[in-house]
């Protein structure tokens, strides 16, 4: 499916299913592509999750309920997905600005949020600076967590702080490393790579590793190993300061490159952006995503 398609079908399958509060629905599935990149995408072509977006949704539904005076706060809460009226009325007055009492009063207050209509003007898709590389299979090593897409833009980076304060400040220049850890990061370069990693029917949770490439030997308790499959890889290069550069990058990909490229796919849910030793605030940093790809087949 082209990838402007599936964002809109998204978006249809998310109006329809609204009041499904159980979310039993599996729109990845019923859209037709990976968990991973459509979260990703989803919120880089709208400035949403979909979570976001549900939520946004259902109180401006729930608004014109308290308007129309049809129903109780109660029975609006669990209607709309709430476990208690007091959640339901917290949510409420930050989305709106008033308490439902309030805007029955003055419907004056609404804050309208109407189904998205994505549309897009494509420049420069092909102009990007990439290759499309063939990779054998490899092995990563890495320290791993899980993640949701709903909030991985700020609980990543707290990942990789952790991962810097615990190692790079001791795998100085010179120094030797300590343990098997450090011998670890050391020699397989750990933090070469930060991969998300797909988790089928797990609802926009993914597998999230800090990593370098494996070389063998024992892996140390705390570490994972990650085997990555023999495909195609987009590979887009990216030069400035973190994060800021990465971000425009993914942008573009998401935006520009993916929505308006003829040759490629998808090829599975996993994302890999690669990271150059040095000083990562530079104007010359060197940085790349990784995207698996496969040929559109001709119609």
């Amino acid at each position: 499916m082209e990838w402007l398609s599936s964002i809109r079908r998204t978006i249809a399958c998310l109006e329809e299913h609204l009041l499904d509060v159980e979310g039993e629905y599996d729109i990845y599935r019923e859209v037709g592509i990976s968990s991973f990149y459509l979260q990703r995408g989803f919120q880089i072509m709208t400035g949403y999750t979909m979570a976001e977006y549900v939520r946004n949704r259902r109180l401006y539904l729930a608004a014109l309920d308290v308007i129309a005076d049809r129903e109780k706060v109660i029975d609006l809460a669990f209607k709309y997905g709430y476990e208690t009226p007091e959640g339901f009325s917290k949510a409420f007055t930050r989305f709106h600005g008033v308490s439902p009492v309030q805007l029955r009063r003055d419907a004056s207050r609404l804050c309208v949020f109407l189904p998205l209509k994505i549309n897009i003007t494509v420049r420069g898709g092909n102009e990007m600076d990439y290759i499309v590389e063939r990779e054998q299979a490899f092995t990563l090593i890495g320290f791993e967590k899980e993640f949701s897409a709903d909030d991985s833009y700020e609980q990543i980076p707290k990942f990789w702080d952790e991962y810097r304060e615990k190692f790079c400040e001791k795998l100085i220049p010179g120094k030797a490393p300590q343990g098997e850890l450090e011998t670890a990061v050391f020699n397989c370069h750990v933090g070469m790579f930060g991969v998300c990693i797909e988790k089928p029917d797990q609802n926009g949770r993914f597998r999230y590793l800090i990593a370098g490439i494996y070389t063998g030997g024992a892996v140390p308790e705390g570490m994972t190993l990650c085997e990555i499959p023999e495909t195609d890889w987009a590979k887009f290069s990216c030069r400035g300061p973190m994060p800021g550069a990465l971000q425009s990058v993914n942008t573009k990909i998401f935006r520009e490159w993916l929505p308006g490229n003829p040759d490629y796919d998808i090829a599975m849910g996993i994302n890999m952006e690669w990271y150059d030793e040095g000083d990562i605030g530079s104007a010359d940093y060197k940085s790349a995503v990784w995207i698996p790809v496969r040929r559109k087949q001709a119609s």
